[in-house]
């Protein structure tokens, strides 16, 4: 539905307008007789594990790449990346009438949630990004025991890190690892693994690459006025392409909405940043005329 300069439907911020965009300013460029291929891709994936992005990395090189993943036509020049762990807590299984015999993995967990909690608050204490400031963490789903009258032999914690430039999944498990000794040091009971999942790097990229300058002139005639730099909280397949070899830096469309009932972009900004990416493939890559 179109109301004034809004274009409103499931997806039109995140990122169909995005998508659009790029679309058109790939056609645009190639009839202007851009100097150089443009590669559109339209990738699967992306909200869970970016598989999709993974395999356009591993089959194509570029020179540089623009994410058009909804920005607010602000420059996005850093983002927080995410690791995943399961910290399996082990009790011991008796019966419910038999105290002595039993370790209660469930209460067990409980001392490595308040611990986490309490890192939770130290790290986000210590800021030490200028734009994305800290990393986090926090318990994202439980499962332990087996029925009401048995002790849980074993209790599994999913918990999240959301990481900042110079943090790594191998960083992150020995901090998980340093709370669970101090927990066993005082507790002898207390017996935990911490098992590595899914680990999306954070992203960065410099001012002074070329790519982001001539997105940055380009927008700034455009605007009217210089974009502003972004650092997201979330994570984008910005950190895929770099980590390939492809500089590349996000710039997206305005609006509001993204995942929720009412989404909506604007048909103004979605077409600006058709005009802008269009002119900065031009200046890029330069014109075969």
């Amino acid at each position: 539905m179109i109301d004034g300069d809004r274009l409103y439907g499931r997806g039109s911020f995140d990122m169909k307008g995005g998508v659009a965009a790029m679309m058109v300013a790939g056609a645009r460029a190639k009839a202007k007789g851009v100097a150089g291929d443009i590669l559109v891709a339209c990738v699967a994936d992306e909200e869970y594990a970016s598989f999709g992005t993974e395999e356009v990395a591993r089959n194509f090189k570029a020179d540089a790449a623009i994410v058009t993943e909804p920005s607010h036509l602000e420059l996005t020049i850093a983002h927080k990346g995410f690791a995943w762990f399961e910290v399996v807590v082990e009790g011991r299984a008796a019966h419910g009438s038999r105290p002595e015999l039993g370790i209660d993995a469930i209460a067990k967990a409980g001392k490595f949630l308040v611990a986490l909690e309490e890192h939770d608050r130290a790290l986000r204490a210590d800021v030490r990004h200028w734009i994305l400031k800290s990393g986090s963490v926090h318990a994202s789903l439980i499962e332990g025991g087996a029925e009401w009258s048995s002790y849980p032999a074993r209790c599994r914690i999913s918990l999240e890190r959301r990481t900042i430039p110079g943090e790594t999944q191998r960083a992150v498990q020995a901090e998980l690892e340093a709370i669970v000794e101090s927990i066993h040091a005082a507790d002898p009971d207390f017996q935990a693994i911490v098992e590595p999942g899914l680990d999306r790097g954070p992203f960065e990229i410099p001012e002074s690459e070329p790519i982001v300058a001539t997105l940055d002139a380009v927008a700034t005639r455009a605007l009217g006025r210089r974009p502003a730099r972004r650092g997201e909280p979330f994570w984008t397949d910005c950190a895929i392409l770099k980590n390939a070899g492809i500089p590349c830096v996000m710039f997206g469309a305005d609006g509001a909405g993204a995942h929720a009932k009412t989404e909506w972009t604007t048909l103004s900004s979605v077409r600006q940043l058709a005009d802008i990416l269009t002119d900065t493939a031009l200046e890029f890559c330069g014109s075969a005329g």
